[in-house]
């Protein structure tokens, strides 16, 4: 694997952990020495990325540059797809709310930024334990999706539309 793939790979994997990555751990996947994973950091840190070194290792910083609302619409079983077309695209969830008839806005926070907080999302309300709130109207629902830049989030919106899971407003 070429140094700069690496790099890449670390980034995705720090900034996919929802825990601080130690370099040992980072070391082992991808079969190198500590020190190399150390002066990968350092390179990522001089071109603009912001990682911090913690005591419980690395952790990724990411600033949100850029907020949008979609509106969007479809089944129970689509929505771990459209949590992962959003996060694979370069967005976050911040938050899911409905506006209902009678009792106005609903709102949960939701803060998917990975696979995995999608797929808990999505066992949690499999359980039966709760219901999704797009349940309440007709599977219509809103996202405040936030991402690096109003680019992504036009790739997003894309992707949206061409799934047909976006509601034009």
């Amino acid at each position: 694997m070429k140094a700069t793939d690496r790099r890449n790979e670390i980034l995705s994997f720090i900034g996919n952990s929802d825990n601080p990555v130690p370099a040992g751990v980072l070391a082992e996947k991808f079969a190198v020495s500590r020190q190399v994973i150390v002066q990968d950091v350092a390179i990522l840190r001089a071109n603009g990325y912001d990682v911090t070194a913690t005591n419980r290792g690395y952790v990724l910083n990411v600033k949100i540059q850029a907020l949008r609302v979609f509106k969007c619409r479809h089944s129970f079983d689509e929505i771990v797809d459209e949590g992962l077309l959003v996060i694979g695209a370069g967005g976050r969830i911040e938050d899911i709310f409905v506006n209902h008839r009678v009792y106005g806005r609903i709102s949960a926070r939701l803060d998917l930024h990975n696979k995995t907080h999608v797929e808990e999302l999505y066992r949690s309300l499999v359980s039966g334990a709760s219901k999704p709130l797009m349940s309440v109207t007709d599977g219509y629902h809103y996202h405040t999706v936030s991402a690096d830049n109003e680019q992504v989030l036009d790739g997003i919106e894309e992707l949206l539309r061409q799934k047909g899971y976006l509601i034009e407003i």
